[in-house]
């Protein structure tokens, strides 16, 4: 028992376990509208195009959320040009954006090796997070947490039914741009907790596994953000005892809840499914 409570008894620990929770706990509310919306290619292109923002406010001495907002925009800026402009299919041109944002960030950050830690950024480093960084993720946690209290309605119908929430009269461009920016804010903060590389699983996976479990939205978000939380949580804790990297013991143990879910579902597990189909009485041939 004593042995379990030793990560506890260091500082940096405590404050990785507690800051990956709460990162988790606001990716895993946020996963539920990228579901809805279809947006899994957009947080994986998000997750990789703030890389040279956030390289670049390293090597300025900026805070790395204002460079990776303004490449974040840039981003979107760029897509929509493109979407626009060009006959290319969306994901063709989430593709193009995404893998020249992140190229131009490993360019920026080969040019001044010294500047920043590559590993950092690809592959996150929660437990070498100091005071000051995890203030500046708290800050973003809690000031997405307060957008989608506010905004959560009009965010649901929008990624539900566009059309609609026009026809209601809200203006679904602003409600675009907010959830690309809450994207945007949450995928600098998971930057640290699991890298660019894995963002994108923070961003899916819970709510791709609560979309399984309910067909209730506010069911689906308190499961999926629990989920995010929980697991990011315990993925920081046990990373201790495995010595691995804790951006994988986060994912793998989202992926495990997912396969749980998967299989076990209540309506839309694979045993579900299995069993209403043997209770349908087949239509005999004459």
């Amino acid at each position: 028992m004593d042995r379990l409570l030793t990560p506890f008894e260091y500082e940096y620990l405590v404050r990785a376990i507690w800051v990956s929770a709460l990162v988790g706990g606001v990716g895993g509310l946020l996963s539920c509208f990228v579901t809805l919306k279809g947006w899994s290619l957009m947080g994986d292109a998000l997750s990789h195009a703030v890389v040279p923002g956030v390289a670049a406010a390293a090597l300025l001495g900026l805070p790395f959320s204002l460079g990776a907002a303004f490449a974040a925009l840039l981003a979107t800026a760029g897509m929509g040009f493109l979407k626009t402009r060009t006959p290319l299919r969306e994901d063709a041109v989430i593709g193009v954006v995404f893998t020249t944002f992140f190229a131009l960030g490993l360019l920026l950050l080969s040019l001044r090796p010294s500047g920043v830690n590559l590993r950092t950024i690809v592959f996150g480093n929660i437990l070498g997070i100091d005071p000051a960084d995890s203030r500046q993720l708290v800050g973003i946690s809690l000031a997405t947490l307060v957008v989608l209290f506010l905004r959560w309605r009009d965010l649901v119908l929008y990624c539900f039914d566009s059309a609609q929430a026009r026809a209601l009269g809200l203006n679904v461009v602003v409600l675009h741009g907010l959830l690309l920016a809450l994207l945007a804010a949450t995928a600098v903060a998971a930057l640290q907790t699991v890298g660019a590389v894995l963002v994108v699983a923070t961003l899916v996976t819970p709510g791709a596994t609560a979309y399984l479990l309910t067909d209730r939205f506010g069911r689906m978000l308190a499961i999926s953000g629990t989920l995010g939380c929980v697991a990011a949580g315990l993925g920081a804790y046990a990373s201790y005892f495995l010595n691995g990297s804790t951006g994988g013991c986060i994912v793998v143990l989202q992926t495990l809840g997912f396969l749980a879910a998967w299989l076990l579902g209540p309506k839309h597990g694979v045993l579900a499914v299995r069993r209403i189909r043997l209770q349908v009485p087949t239509e005999s041939t004459p």
